[in-house]
């Protein structure tokens, strides 16, 4: 009887364990219905804004670091075919055609453009706010305590 508790417990607990979590097939409507419920296709937030900055700062890492354009817009271009797979509203950031464009754009300015990461990093951001204004109106803002 002990033997068959422990069991049990281990079935109903353990997270880590690749043969006991939950099956795949329960687990990713859950996940879905959440994005779905959760997310704005095409209005990026504040905070999708400030990834594409974090991506784009990073892009100018590479790009001191000795990538060349052509194999970071590669790079780009292949993620882009893989994250069309995914339905809009569980896509990170491009969500469409023209997320993508703006992307691209600012990827290829890093390298035609070059600045610090820190600035290519401002600059998407604030374009990027620019663009979740003028696609719904309102400005988008970061959680925190309201003053």
């Amino acid at each position: 009887m002990q033997t068959a508790a422990c069991i049990q417990w281990v079935q109903t607990t353990c997270t880590r364990c690749r043969f006991h979590r939950p099956p795949l097939s329960t687990a990713l409507p859950v996940l879905l219905a959440f994005l779905a419920a959760t997310s704005t296709a095409g209005v990026p937030s504040a905070k999708d804004c400030v990834e594409a900055g974090d991506f784009i700062g990073n892009a100018a890492l590479a790009r001191d670091r000795g990538i060349t354009e052509e194999q970071f817009l590669a790079r780009i271009h292949e993620d882009l075919e893989v994250i069309k797979a995914f339905p809009p509203q569980l896509r990170w950031f491009v969500q469409d055609d023209e997320d993508a464009q703006f992307l691209i754009e600012a990827a290829t300015a890093v390298f035609r453009e070059p600045k610090a990461a820190a600035d290519h990093r401002a600059d998407i951001i604030g374009a990027c706010m620019a663009r979740s204004r003028s696609k719904s109106g309102t400005t988008p803002s970061l959680p925190g305590p309201s003053v």
